[in-house]
């Protein structure tokens, strides 16, 4: 297989990208999620940083309130982030490596997210 028919982060990731605000409540993150089909938000701030249906339910079985708790109580800082031209092959390594299932997708902004269903889905 040549390098040019090798898929890229950019041939499979997920755009437009879904966001959420620190301030929204965990519920408002979870009905979100839930209405678009996918498990994790970004949330635009510095350093960046996601809210994923890991950190949801996280919240629900600690048994705190999810309709008063803030996005930003839950969500997870200094997140990886995967270029658009990265490779597959890469984006497995490096997901395996942090234990992680979401990365978002950086060009100079945030241009999309690729999880590993995405990865599995192509590299199977």
């Amino acid at each position: 297989m040549s390098s040019s028919d090798r898929p890229t982060v950019e041939d499979v990731m997920s755009t437009p990208l879904e966001t959420i605000s620190k301030d929204a409540t965990v519920r408002e993150a979870a009905e979100r999620m839930r209405e678009k089909d996918i498990s994790a938000l970004v949330v635009p701030t510095t350093p960046r940083a996601i809210v994923s249906s890991t950190d949801v339910l996280d919240a629900v079985a600690d048994g705190r309130d999810v309709s008063e708790l803030k996005v930003a109580d839950v969500m997870t800082t200094d997140v990886e982030t995967a270029t658009p031209d990265l490779y597959m092959e890469e984006v497995a390594a490096m997901m395996t490596t942090y234990g992680i299932k979401h990365l978002p997708v950086v060009d100079d902004d945030y241009v999309g997210m690729v999880s590993s269903t995405d990865v599995t889905a192509h590299l199977s």
